[in-house]
This record gives C-alpha cells, structure tokens and sequence, in this order.
C-alpha cells in the first residue's frame, strides 16, 4: 500500500502559526477574565471571610495596583530575557497564585494571592502583544491577529462576569481555580507553538534603578487613585500619596534622562502613533471599558436589584458585541486606516454610552438598557483593536513588549481615574439622576478619544499600516518594514523546526 506523503512544511508552519495564535488568545483571555470574574463574587466572598468592607475594595485594589505597578518594567525585562520565557514564567505564577488564592482562609492570603497574580499579568500582558507583533509583520496579517486577539481577550471582560455569577452559586472559590486550565495549557503549548529568541537578536539591558523608580512611582500613583476613589481626593492618605508619586515621578524623569540605557527608549517617547495609542488606551478604559462596566454592574446589582447570575447574563449581548465590533476593525482597518476606524469606534461607544444615560428613568432591560449595551458593545470592540495595532505600528519588534506595557499602564491609569471620578459624580445618595450624569460623563470621554484619533493619527487611506512613524522611527522606517519580515520568517523558521537564520539574514 502506498504511504501518504507527510504534509508540506509551509501548513504545518501555518497551523502552528495558528494554534500560537490562539494560545496568545487564550492568555488574553485568562487576563480579562480574572479582572472582571472577580466582582461578583465579592459579596459572597466578604461574607465567607469575614472581610470588612475596605478588606472587600482591597480584594479587586490589590491585582489592580500591583498589574499597573510592574507593567512597565515586565514589558522591558521580557524585551531582555525573550517574550516566550517571560510568557511561561508569567503564566506558571498566574497559576500558583490562583491556586493560593482559591484555597484562602483569611484575608491576608487573599490580598497576597491578589497582589500576585497582579503581578503575573503584569508580566504576561507585554509577552503577550510582543510575540503577536514579532509573528505577524505590519500589514494585513497583524491586523487580522490582533483582531483576533482582541476578539477573544476583550470578550473576557463581559465574559467573566458572566462566568463569575455562574460560578459564585457554586462557591466564589471556583472564581480562583478557573484560571488553572487556562494557565496551565498555554504554559505547555508555547514551547511548542510560540516562536523562541532567534540567534543574534537583539539583547535589551535592563537598568535596575530606572524599573525600581518606575515601578514604584506607577504603584503609588495607583494607590492614590485606589485611595481617592474609597476615600475622597482630600483624605490625608490619598494626599500624601499623590505628593510621594509626584516626587518618585520627578526622580524617574530626571533618572531616564541622564542614563544611558534609559527603561523607556527615547525612540518610543518621540514615536508619535505610539504617544496617540498610550492616550487613545486612556480614554478607551475611562469611558466604554472600565467606567462603563463599573456602571452598569452598580446599576443591575444596586439600582434594580439584579442577583449575581442574572447580572452576569444581562452581559452576555455586550460580550458578544465586543467580540463583533473586534472583528469589524479587523476589516475595517484594512480598507480605511487606523484615523477613521479609530475615530468611528470611539463615535459609536459615545453613542452607546448616552444611550444608557438616558434610559436609566426607565427600569425595562429590553428597552432600555439593551440597546445600549450592543451599540457600545460594537464601539467597545472596535477600540480595542484599533488602538492596539495604531500605537504598536511603528515600533521595532526588540521594544515591542515595553510598548504594550506603555498602552497597558495608560489604560488602566485611564480607568482607575475615570472610576474615581465617576465616584464624586455619583455621590453617596445614588439614583437614576446620578447615573444618568456619570453615563454621560463617560460618554464625553469617548468624544475626546474619537478627537484625538482623528488629530492625532496621520491620514492614510488603504492599509492601516502604511504611516511612517514619526521623529526618529521615521528615519528607521525601512529598516522597521524589514524588521517585521525578518520577525514573520524568524517565527516560522521557530515553527517548522528549522535552526534560526545566521549573519546578514538573521535577527
């Protein structure tokens, strides 16, 4: 009997190309659903534990600070010792944490499972976004992978809170345990599927003081705005942060300046697109992602008396549309441009957003709260998208993972301080008034991200990716374009099991 021929080495390159994808997909995923599947079952949890009410915000504080707090130094420590490894490394202490935090018995193992896996994604989140923007070069194929990418990972954020009610009938415990799959898969499958370091690449030197200063100065301003949201902007303790951050603030400045391996190269803060993505992030997080599913939770949970499960599906259009909205900026973006996407998806979250506003008089879901919920949805995951593949165009691939880190840091700064201002707007006597204003405060927020895509983002009509970078990348601009081609045959070289090109072909 004759013997099958093995299949061609360029598919099997592709569907490792494929199941790489969606492994990254996947860690996405575990991210956003371990922020939001949280929320519900805190009530549950507080009760079990005894936990005060503080000790309950502290809970979902202590992943936040400690996420935002390392983020940037994560990115440039993956940047040094490969993306792949910190993405194993990463997800092995997600899963440790989890598993900690699922068997507590008092609040300070909680807190400091909390604290962890914070930390965890904080070095997951850049390995993630470096190794799609290495595999895939700039053009159509990115624009697909990180819609996809973004399909999955932003669809985690509704997903979890309905995942979270499900879960929290069980026991809230299950909320912690759920991520080991998801942890313990990818871990195993990125040796196999996700491209390596290739022989002579470059080698980023991480300044130890500049990620010290950093990281402090990222925590202790995420503690101020944590603070100032549970305690009011003039509390001595949210003050004295705010003055300490400052300080740390001017002393990191001033120590990047004068360095010679400063943490954030000089081409990244002189990289217009990636400036415009960092804000774009902000606004994005303060308006229709963390403002608006803040709100909306408060509403189901405080304003109509939803229980945790029939919140958690209430979601599940919103869930869905992100996932769409993601895969219209996949096509969008490769007919117009990142400009008029991005300026569209921030428009149709506005729309969605003052939808909400003024359908809080009314108690109907159907009517009121629906329509909302699906036109901010699409805006939801368009933004995603479109922002993560503008802001990340026109950087080299060996600072790929502290750019990530830059959007990711400004995105949850942009959240936590929409929160905390939300919180002011909505004051202690919550009604519909009050959610009507804060609805349309978050809505006048995605306006000025759609303004700032629009004047900020270069007008290029035909693929999204055909900008030049500005300053300094845009005298780099060929040697980028070939950096992302030696990236794609890097990783299926990685992929087909092929030993890394040599000499002038490599990196």
């Amino acid at each position: 009997m004759q013997q099958a021929d093995p299949p061609p080495a360029t598919t099997t390159a592709e569907r490792r190309l494929t199941g790489g994808l969606l492994t990254l997909s996947a860690a996405q995923f575990l991210i956003a659903l371990d922020f939001s599947v949280i929320f519900v079952a805190l009530p549950s949890m507080g009760a079990e534990l005894n936990l005060s009410g503080s000790a309950v915000q502290w809970v979902v504080s202590a992943y936040s600070v400690f996420f935002a707090g390392f983020l940037i130094a994560g990115g440039r420590i993956g940047d040094r010792l490969g993306a792949r490894n910190m993405f194993i490394a990463a997800l092995v202490l997600f899963g440790v944490s989890s598993l900690l935090g699922g068997l507590a018995g008092d609040a300070s193992l909680l807190l400091i499972a909390r604290g962890a896996q914070g930390v965890a994604a904080a070095a997951l989140q850049p390995a993630i976004l470096a190794l799609v923007n290495t595999t895939f070069p700039a053009g159509r194929e990115r624009t697909r992978a990180l819609a996809v990418w973004g399909a999955v990972g932003a669809s985690g954020l509704a997903a979890g809170v309905v995942i979270g009610g499900l879960l929290t009938t069980v026991s809230w415990r299950w909320t912690f345990f759920v991520n080991l799959p998801f942890a313990v898969v990818c871990a195993l499958a990125a040796p196999r599927l996700l491209p390596g370091r290739a022989e002579g690449g470059t080698r980023i030197p991480l300044n130890i003081v500049n990620a010290v200063l950093c990281t402090a100065t990222v925590l202790v301003f995420a503690l101020s705005l944590t603070l100032a949201a549970d305690s009011g902007w003039t509390a001595p303790a949210t003050v004295i942060s705010l003055v300490v951050g400052a300080a740390l603030l001017v002393l990191f400045v001033v120590q990047e300046r004068v360095s010679r391996q400063p943490l954030v190269a000089p081409v990244l803060r002189r990289t217009r697109s990636l400036v415009v993505g960092c804000g774009s992030s902000a606004l994005y997080m303060a308006s229709v992602a963390g403002v608006e599913f803040y709100l909306v939770t408060l509403l189901l949970q405080d304003g109509r008396g939803y229980e945790p499960l029939a919140a958690g599906i209430a979601f599940l259009p919103l869930a869905a549309c992100i996932t769409l909205g993601n895969v219209l900026a996949g096509r969008l973006l490769n007919i117009l441009d990142v400009r008029r996407t991005l300026t569209l998806a921030f428009a149709i979250g506005a729309a969605g957003l003052i939808l909400l506003g003024l359908s809080t008089s009314s108690h109907d879901y159907l009517t009121a709260l629906l329509p909302g919920l699906v036109v901010s949805g699409l805006g939801h995951g368009m933004i995603y998208t479109s922002m993560f593949v503008g802001g990340t165009r026109d950087v080299a691939d060996h600072n790929q993972g502290v750019a990530g880190a830059m959007m990711t840091t400004t995105q949850y700064a942009g959240g936590a301080l929409g929160v905390a201002v939300v919180v002011l707007v909505l004051g202690t006597d919550i009604g519909d008034g009050a959610f009507r204003a804060a609805f349309l405060l978050a809505a006048g927020l995605a306006v000025a991200g759609a303004a700032l895509a629009w004047t900020g983002f270069a007008a290029t009509p035909g693929k999204a990716s055909a900008s030049a970078p500005d300053g300094e990348a845009a005298q780099d601009a060929p040697a980028h374009r070939t950096e992302g081609v030696r990236g794609r045959d890097r990783a299926e070289r990685s992929l087909a099991g092929e030993p890394p090109a040599t000499g002038s072909a490599g990196r």
